[in-house]
């Protein structure tokens, strides 16, 4: 019984990580209809999305002192901020009108990814049980049920509009869910009266990390579905079948990570997932046909699967205890970076030199994990 105990426990996070993929893979799936609404290219596109990471690093530098004045009812309210963003982009046409409420989108994703984040190390630690990698899984599989729920509404001709409505509402049920009696993340800020301890370059490195992991996976996801249709002239099922491809083997290969984390140094877990992502990227820019585009896809999902969530795990991890929470806010703040950035730096790369060589360049950025993970093995030791 104690596995569906740690289970239930977790539910409010599950819920919360579901509902964010649910979201962003909606939104990835149905950006070609959007792109063509808005009149724009690859690089204007990305352009306009930047301001996206903008709204979302402001609010994630606020999240700690929001979620501990909101209490309880911190990870319900920013789930549910998230899930109406979301209904609006594609209500417009006109492009500044969009990247602002895009803007809306970013700020609701990034306080809520912050809280979640917290509260499922906070759940790990005080239960002595690993359930990152089980979180990370749940935004995987809500990204792939998004992106397919989105392959079928634009093969029955629905508008972005229309798609992404939805898509919000079932995110709003989600933010229900995520509501517990005693959901407040202790932590989050530091306690009055107490002497400032510096957090030290473990949430700096794992940050970093994670950054890596979610500029390259992301950012995969959002254009993978450009890439079939433009690429390859796929339709709209089978563009969306990329980012769905991707999150479905992402989850369960998270899955599989939950009981891998328990006998496999949580190091060479980060390097050996940087090496199968990398290759998996290499294969979806030079590959002939959409089928080997989707195998990429799956070894990239396979590799990069596990290297976010591990990091996260390790900062909580190596963390005193007491400062647990803020190391791994700081370590989402850091992360969310590539998690925004990514995207759009790859729309503008995709604008310039093609979508295949944007997926080249992701390969090559996942080499920084080789870097990084030992950084963090010694940073622990000290």
């Amino acid at each position: 019984m104690q596995p569906l105990a740690h289970l239930f426990a977790a539910r409010p996070v599950l819920a919360a990580f579901a509902a964010m993929g649910a979201l962003w893979g909606t939104f990835a799936a149905v950006l070609p209809d959007i792109k063509t609404q808005l009149g724009l290219n690859e690089a204007e596109l990305g352009f306009l999305m930047l301001l996206t990471p903008l709204a979302a690093v402001s609010a994630m530098l606020v999240a700690p002192a929001l979620g501990a004045a909101m209490g309880r009812v911190a990870l319900p309210v920013a789930a549910a901020l998230m899930a109406l963003s979301f209904a609006l982009p594609a209500q417009f046409h006109q492009p500044m009108l969009f990247a602002l409420v895009m803007m809306g989108c970013g700020a609701a994703t990034g306080l809520t990814d912050v809280l979640m984040n917290a509260r499922t190390a906070t759940l790990e630690n005080s239960r002595q049980v690993s359930l990152m990698n089980l979180a990370h899984a749940a935004y995987s599989f809500g990204y792939f049920a998004g992106a397919m729920a989105t392959g079928a509404m634009r093969s029955a001709a629905w508008s972005p509009a229309q798609v992404m409505a939805t898509s919000a509402l079932m995110a709003g049920l989600l933010a229900l869910v995520t509501y517990e009696r005693d959901g407040t993340i202790h932590g989050l800020t530091k306690a009055k009266g107490t002497r400032h301890t510096p957090l030290g370059a473990i949430p700096l490195i794992g940050g970093g990390i994670v950054l890596i992991a979610f500029l390259t996976e992301n950012a995969a996801e959002n254009w993978s579905a450009l890439h079939i249709e433009q690429t390859f002239g796929g339709t709209p099922a089978q563009g969306a079948m990329g980012p769905a491809i991707m999150a479905l083997t992402m989850g369960a290969a998270r899955l599989m990570g939950q009981g891998l984390v328990q006998h496999i140094n949580g190091i060479r877990l980060l390097i050996g997932g940087a090496v199968v992502a990398a290759c998996g990227a290499l294969l979806v820019a030079g590959a002939p046909s959409p089928q080997l585009a989707y195998a990429g896809f799956v070894v990239m999902g396979i590799g990069a699967s596990v290297i976010a969530p591990t990091a996260f795990s390790l900062t909580g991890k190596f963390a005193p205890p007491d400062q647990r929470a803020r190391a791994v806010a700081r370590a989402t703040l850091l992360g969310y970076f590539g998690y925004f950035v990514g995207p759009p730096m790859l729309g503008i790369i995709a604008g310039s030199l093609g979508l295949r060589a944007a997926f080249a360049i992701a390969a090559l950025m996942l080499v920084g994990v080789l870097i990084l993970a030992p950084l963090m093995a010694r940073a622990q030791k000290r």
